[in-house]
């Protein structure tokens, strides 16, 4: 054989291992591992995804709505909010372009209230004497960020923005055939800064924490919010979350104080879009 034929022969033979090699170490990579790198390189850029939620919160706070009237110390579980809630609506919105994320929350709350009163101090036994409270809040959050942090399973994004608060209160005395009503509306702004972290577990579970801190005097003494959940994917389109909610504010301005906690268990349906 000559020496052109061998060198050849070798450069063949070495071709041929580094194919059978490569094909070996392709079948020996799991199943998982390859759709993880897949869907690592196929994530989309741009995502739009609306939670509409549910939240079992408790309230544990003082509270004065009237400029004049002093603060009441108000401290109902979930239970008691359910027997007196009008209407209740939350939805969660959030996206990312790229790098660039935005989120936004919104909640509603009526609560209504009403009982007898049996007697009024220094007049004694009222009957027909009743009274009733009627309580609206509506808070929304909205924020714009980036993306500091992001790999196949985790990411990390930084955001700021400001949480909006709006208070209506309606208390009315019925007395035989007189009716008599005294109303307060109050609202204040708070700048926000926060966090949210996002944890792939499973190809289908995952979890997320957020948490964001305000007000620092400009609106609210301070402001707080802690949302951790636990997401299952149902497919492409749908996840499921269960989770923990915290929302504090401190506020006290022009005789109005609204200074409470709300918490509780949170349940939520999310669509991606």
């Amino acid at each position: 054989m000559t020496a052109p034929a061998a060198r050849a022969l070798v450069r063949n033979t070495l071709r041929a291992s580094a194919i059978a090699a490569a094909g070996l170490m392709l079948h020996a990579v799991p199943a998982g591992a390859q759709a993880a790198d897949t869907s690592a390189l196929t994530r989309p850029d741009r995502v739009l995804q609306i939670t509409p939620y549910g939240w079992a919160a408790a309230l544990d706070g003082k509270i004065s709505p009237f400029r004049r009237l002093p603060a009441a110390h108000v401290r109902k579980d979930f239970k008691d909010i359910l027997s007196d809630l009008n209407f209740a609506g939350f939805v969660q919105i959030w996206g990312r372009q790229d790098r660039f994320v935005f989120s936004g929350d919104m909640l509603y709350v009526n609560l209504g209230e009403s009982q007898v009163i049996g007697a009024l101090p220094q007049i004694g036994p009222t009957p027909g004497l009743s009274a009733s409270v009627d309580t609206s809040q509506f808070t929304a959050t909205a924020q714009a960020g980036y993306r500091v942090i992001e790999t196949s399973r985790f990411s990390l994004d930084l955001l700021g923005g400001a949480r909006f608060w709006h208070v209506d209160t309606e208390v009315s005395l019925y007395y035989t055939t007189t009716t008599l009503k005294a109303k307060s509306s109050f609202g204040w702004v708070d700048p926000l800064v926060s966090a949210r972290a996002f944890l792939r577990l499973t190809q289908d579970l995952s979890a997320m924490l957020h948490a964001d801190v305000g007000g620092f005097g400009l609106g609210s003494r301070n402001t707080w919010q802690v949302l951790g959940t636990l997401n299952y994917d149902l497919g492409e389109a749908w996840t499921v979350s269960a989770g923990y909610k915290a929302l504090s504010v401190d506020y006290r301005s022009g005789g109005h104080v609204y200074d409470a906690t709300m918490s509780g268990p949170v349940f939520g349906v999310t669509y991606r879009f």
